[in-house]
């Protein structure tokens, strides 16, 4: 089947002979990665020497100390890229010991370092310059202690395993902030200490958090609902205050909370559809067991026994392991599905507005409301409840007010907040409201019953607005007010500096795609290459942290989440059409990605002509500079000329660059829609284009690249387009391949560019119908894309 491009018959003649030399290329660039590897770093194998001497790997694993790790034969467990550059030690489970050595932190290219199950020991070094290390797994050892800034630098992490580990006592760091690609932590058994702070909230690409059995103390921050979580093992971390934080943490799939000393009612579950696995056994729970708790489809494993539970036994699904029935003596009756007396029901909605206090529910047993602890009654009516000096907190329910037989409410010296409701004002036969000494604000109703006693005394807002919040009884640490991920992220945010790599893209540019053949079937060589990334981990998109609606830059910061990261992020593609009105209007609804057209204007100098990079089939892209130096790119387009394909591209673009993210794909920083305007702002390549290193740099007084940076540059952007293709966790088909969607930084690492023409590649590989018309300048169409078309 003939490749579907759309070359014009000028172009037909060049690009046929580039497509004749294809094959013999593919050969000569496997012969030179295989024998004509660049000489290794001197200083990474002075390191490397020093690594063996201290791990005893020249004994165990036969390395060579006084040879080269990378050449003539590698040594076992070690990779190194082209350039001769250490890349990864891959050594777990080897039987080592010995220690690891702070000449580690010398490798400044090292990616991976897996040197879990041995029998290392003495401290973590601190690895301040490996910002390339994604992956570290050095779990089950024996290292005695983890500096308290050992994560500062390692900007470009996605997975962290240091878990069965006997630390010294240590806190989770606040560099470990600055860590935005970090998708997996896994610190089980690893004597953390403290409180769990407010910035793990704010890791935008955080999913997998593990933190069981370890000695953490108070309540979990509300803010953690911010990072997009899908599993969460807090286990036996002798965590306590309420699980509300749970409420909006939809994404998740597996929650472990268990054998901790949580409090209150359980959250909602409604919207959780991707839950299968929920462990909440061995805590103080209270309260009714949801509805929607038992409805999820996903839902495999529930543990509820041994907490405080109350309300009628739920109907446990058939397929569905639940233990529930280990505590059925605590619900109303023992029959499931069936309702509690309806008194007892009243009484749990009343319990309900003071949050289900273990004080009530540990005595709240059985069907009978008038054996109840606290309660009244006269011939099975309620007629007293007395719940003074109960610790109580949260508000008055007004669900008091359905009890109308009741004559006497006591609930004096304790934390209740909120006014009195009306409800409870219109009681018939009440005779003594005693709601001394707490924390009631408002203006007292009008009782019903003249003949009512009421006491408010101590209660010193009875009578005036609702006082300012405070972190006073009433208030919870675990409130959706509580500490917000907004808050946090201006604390912790970016550790203040991210050192990846931040820029602009410069824009598509028309031009020859003579010699990237090279590229493409290097590129379409490694596509068939099959690799297993550690646990798939997903790293975040790229966040910029602005008021929507500000007209001011003086609070813009970018950080380019995950420059070396190798995963994907969850983003939703709910696209909204741009009205006629000058508001920021979302097109992908992921992350706080959205920047206003004042600050682009800002940044740009309004669009200024000097500060123009390239023109493209769609837009203009000008090089910007925020007020701390960081530049950016801003690619500007206008509704009203693109048309409805541009505006696609524009949606394809955003689309892409949010759910994938490699070292070897540029990074979308934010957009921006205003009216007719459409703008992309992506990281800056300051070496701008490889088809102005290839056919112009004579004109732009640049060097001609040397055959071994070529080499390097084919290698970077076939990592890039493999992961496109093959090892994202949703793939796609670039279908625009050419040498001026290839971007250089200052190393003259590539990255591959210009996604508005990307295709999603179907799950099954079956042939499917898509469309091939292509627009703007023309690029290599890749082979894998043309045998997916239906003739």
């Amino acid at each position: 089947m003939p490749f579907p491009t759309a070359f014009t018959a000028r172009r037909r003649r060049h690009e046929g002979a580039a497509g004749r030399w294809c094959g013999l290329v593919v050969l000569v660039l496997m012969a030179l990665e295989a024998g004509a590897a660049a000489e290794t770093s001197p200083s990474d194998v002075a390191a490397m020497r020093a690594v063996a001497k201290a791990l005893g790997a020249d004994k165990t694993l036969g390395w060579d100390v006084a040879g080269d790790p990378c050449s003539p034969k590698r040594w076992d467990g070690v990779s190194c890229d082209s350039s001769g550059r250490v890349t990864a030690i891959q050594v777990g489970a080897r039987g080592l010991t010995g220690t690891l050595p702070p000449e580690v932190g010398d490798l400044t290219e090292l990616t991976r370092l897996e040197v879990f199950d041995n029998k290392l020991s003495g401290p973590l070094p601190l690895l301040p310059g490996l910002s390339s290390l994604q992956v570290l797994l050095a779990h089950n050892n024996s290292f005695a202690s983890i500096p308290a800034d050992f994560f500062k630098g390692l900007t470009g992490l996605t997975a962290v395993a240091i878990d069965y580990n006997p630390f010294a006592s240590w806190t989770l760091p606040a560099s470990l902030a600055a860590c935005a690609s970090l998708a997996n932590f896994s610190a089980i058994s690893a004597n953390v200490s403290g409180t769990l702070p407010d910035f793990l909230g704010a890791m935008p690409a955080l999913q997998r958090l593990s933190l069981s059995f370890n000695q953490l103390s108070g309540p979990v921050p509300a803010s953690l609902a911010g990072a997009p979580l899908v599993q969460l093992w807090l286990n036996g971390a002798h965590l306590n205050g309420s699980i509300s934080f749970v409420s909006n943490m939809t994404s998740l799939e597996q929650l472990w909370l268990h054998s901790n000393e949580f409090t209150g009612p359980l959250p909602d579950f409604a919207g959780f559809d991707d839950l299968w696995d929920l462990q909440l056994r061995d805590n103080m729970l209270t309260g009714p067991v949801p509805e929607s708790l038992f409805k999820l489809k996903a839902l495999k494993n529930v543990t509820l026994t041994n907490n405080l539970l109350q309300g009628p036994m739920p109907q446990i699904p058939n397929g569905l392991h639940a233990d529930i029935e280990a505590d059925t003596e605590r619900f109303c009756v023992q029959e499931a599905g069936k309702p509690c007396n309806p008194l007892v029901s009243l009484l749990l909605e009343v319990a309900a507005g003071f949050m289900y206090p273990k004080a009530l529910a540990e005595d709240w047993r059985g069907n009978d409301p008038c054996m109840f602890p606290g309660v009244t009654c006269i011939q099975g009516n309620i007629t007293g409840l007395t719940f003074a000096n109960k610790g109580l907190s949260g508000s008055i329910s007004p669900a008091i007010g359905k009890i109308s037989s009741l004559k006497v409410l006591d609930l004096a010296n304790n934390n209740i907040t909120g006014t009195v409701p009306e409800e409870v004002a219109v009681l018939p036969l009440l005779t003594k409201i005693d709601l001394s000494n707490n924390n009631l604000y408002g203006k007292l109703p009008t009782f019903a019953s003249k003949n009512v006693a009421v006491n408010t005394a101590g209660n010193p807002n009875i009578g005036k607005d609702a006082p300012a919040p405070t972190a006073g009884p009433g208030s919870s640490n675990n409130s959706p007010s509580g500490g917000s991920s907004s808050g946090s992220s201006g604390n912790n945010g970016n550790g203040g500096s991210s050192s990846s790599s931040v820029g602009v893209i410069a824009g598509s540019v028309a031009g020859t795609v003579a010699g990237l053949g090279l590229v493409a079937a290097l590129g379409f060589y490694c596509y068939k290459r099959k690799q297993k990334p550690f646990g798939r981990v997903q790293s975040p998109h790229a966040m910029v942290i602005h008021p929507r609606h500000s007209g001011s830059d003086d609070m813009v910061k970018i950080t380019v989440a995950g420059g070396n990261a190798n995963g994907g992020a969850r983003a939703s593609e709910t696209y909204s059409q741009a009205s006629s009105g000058p508001r920021d209007i979302h097109v992908v609804e992921s992350g706080n990605m959205v920047i206003s057209i004042q600050v682009l204007r800002n940044v740009t100098n309004n669009f200024s002509e000097d500060n123009i990079l390239g023109r493209g089939g769609f837009g203009t892209v000008y090089k910007g500079e925020l007020h701390d130096g960081t530049k950016i790119a801003v690619k500007r387009m206008e509704a009203g000329v693109m048309g409805n394909k541009g505006l696609n591209e524009f949606k394809s673009e955003i689309a892409v660059l949010t759910k994938v993210r490699h070292r070897n794909l540029v990074s979308l920083l934010g957009y921006c829609l205003d009216g007719n305007e459409r703008i992309l702002v992506y990281e800056y390549m300051p070496q701008g284009t490889l088809s102005q290193h290839l056919f112009e740099w004579s004109e732009n007084n640049l060097r001609p690249l040397e055959w071994k940076k070529r080499l390097s540059i084919a290698l970077d952007v076939a990592r890039g387009v493999e992961y496109l293709h093959s090892l994202a966790q949703q793939t796609f088909i670039h279908r625009d391949l050419k040498p001026s969607n290839i971007l250089l930084g200052d190393d003259m690492k590539a990255k591959v560019a210009d996604f508005g023409l990307v295709r999603l590649a179907p799950d099954d590989g079956k042939c499917v119908s898509i469309e091939t018309r292509l627009a703007g300048t023309f690029g290599y169409l890749a082979p894998e894309y043309a045998a997916l078309v239906s003739s």
